[in-house]
């Protein structure tokens, strides 16, 4: 999840809002004012020595929201995300009128805790929409699990899945999450959806050939898309890839 790389060095105003040790590492929340673009307001989340994300870049957040739902149908869509992160993703799936409900899914409770308690800019428009549920649980076992991601439904079908957790299908936070990544796991994923339904994944790292014939193996289309944004920390532009995989429809 990490996104154009830290801001170490760059600030004189620093806060760490909460700071806990989980099952991943160290994790921390911070908030900097980097001086270098006019005492910018960033918040970072940082998991033992590797940064995960930063507010500074979120446009691929928002670009796996949108192009994971772009080509879906109809209208009342429920759709899973899995990392809740800074809430880039869920804000801008909730942007989308059709969106009936989210659920989202985070392994670190902590992060569900910034959002209720007002530590991060995004808590209080996830807090305050009706159609967004955040519980704390393993996606993964989830996903191959034959109940699903809604324990109060087991079974329950869904539109799309949108997931940002581990840096890239080759690059993970936990080795566990490696099976996921591998045909059987993605057929798995696959059960939970509709009939037309969209799973779209965030990397870090260029589109990966493997990854997309493993995506083809267990849906009928697989795309990647490349996004690219300012990276000011770098005078230019750095790139994600956003991988979107269809199942059929019923027709």
């Amino acid at each position: 999840m990490q996104r154009g790389g830290s801001s170490l060095g760059m600030s004189q105003d620093f806060e760490e809002l909460d700071f806990r040790s989980t099952p991943l590492g160290e994790l921390s929340l911070r908030r900097r004012r980097l001086v270098s673009l006019g005492g910018m307001e960033i918040f970072e989340v940082k998991l033992g020595d590797a940064f995960l994300m930063s507010s500074l870049f979120h446009e691929a957040e928002v670009a796996l929201a949108d192009l994971g739902l772009s080509d879906l149908k109809g209208e009342a869509w429920d759709v899973v995300v899995g990392g809740l992160g800074l809430g880039y993703t869920a804000v801008a799936a909730l942007g989308h009128r059709e969106v009936a409900s989210l659920l989202i899914l985070d392994a670190l409770p902590a992060v569900i805790e910034w959002h209720l308690r007002g530590l991060v800019p995004l808590g209080a428009q996830l807090r305050g929409d009706p159609r967004c549920q955040m519980r704390s649980a393993d996606f993964f076992a989830a996903a191959r699990s034959a109940n699903g991601f809604d324990p109060e439904r087991p079974g329950r079908f869904w539109h799309a899945v949108l997931l940002d957790i581990d840096h890239s299908p080759r690059h993970l936070l936990h080795p566990d999450n490696a099976q996921f990544y591998q045909p059987d796991g993605l057929r798995a994923l696959a059960a939970h959806l509709h009939p037309g339904g969209v799973f779209a994944l965030w990397s870090d790292e260029a589109p990966d050939d493997e990854f997309l014939d493993a995506l083809g193996a267990a849906f009928a289309t697989a795309r990647a898309h490349i996004v690219r944004f300012e990276n000011p920390l770098l005078d230019g532009t750095s790139e994600s890839t956003v991988y979107v995989a269809a199942k059929a429809d019923a027709r």
